[in-house]
């Protein structure tokens, strides 16, 4: 084994980083940042528009327990969320770099705004302003709030145990808001100078450096892909 690694995903969306932390000899130690509830909410009818923006797979879950159709092509932030809307059945996903402005510019490059709005599935919080990116382009944009994320109140004892013996040797945070309820549960409390944190992004990183950590490491585009080849490269 090489080490213990934590992951601070939802529940959710832990299980795919955990077995491909297993193939890298890697024991993954599972504790969420954050919670999803998912809410009921009527939704337009999908022929009102012309595509679903998703910018996380919690947006696509919280879509798929709302409606049965699945013929509305999907434009995904990345590549997680791209997998989850093929994996709950819709017929058309296309997949951007990572980030807000690259899925802007994926759908500004591939459709055109008279042809109608477009649905972003979304939380109650946003990272990135995706709508206001195409409404300066020409597009129409409804935010469907279909969940929200709430920020763990506290670290597990078994945590706070592994880290006071030394034993977490790696730490993957994939958003600014994981990032910042992490720091601000761990802040005083961990001695995390044996631990490296592996980030999807500068702007995640930049939260994580409040900690003094072994290393912080953003990884060169944000995707699992990207950040597991920090790993990779070893």
């Amino acid at each position: 084994m090489r080490g213990r690694a934590l992951v601070t995903r939802p529940r959710e969306d832990c299980e795919e980083i955990a077995q491909k932390l297993r193939e890298r000899g890697f024991e993954p130690v599972i504790e969420p940042m954050l919670s999803i509830r998912f809410l009921d909410v009527a939704l337009p009818a999908p022929h009102s528009y012309q595509g679903v923006l998703a910018t996380s797979a919690n947006g696509i879950r919280a879509l798929a327990r709302l409606v049965q159709w699945r013929d509305l092509p999907v434009w995904a932030v990345g590549e997680a969320s791209a997998t989850e809307a093929q994996r709950l059945g819709f017929v058309t996903v296309r997949a951007a770099g990572g980030d807000v402005a690259a899925l802007a510019d994926l759908v500004e490059s591939a459709l055109d705004p008279k042809h109608g709005k477009l649905l972003h599935v979304a939380a109650t919080r946003l990272a990135g302003d995706l709508a206001g990116l195409l409404t300066e382009r020409g597009f129409s944009v409804d935010k469907a709030v279909l969940y929200e994320a709430e920020p763990a109140r506290d670290l597990s004892p078994s945590l706070i145990d592994l880290v006071a013996k030394g034993g977490l040797d790696l730490a993957l945070f994939f958003s600014p808001r994981t990032a910042a309820t992490f720091v601000r549960l761990a802040r005083g409390r961990l001695d995390l100078s044996k631990t490296r944190a592996l980030a999807l992004s500068p702007a995640v990183a930049e939260v994580l450096r409040e900690l003094s950590w072994r290393a912080v490491e953003p990884a060169a585009k944000p995707s699992l892909t990207a950040l597991l080849g920090l790993l990779d490269g070893e």
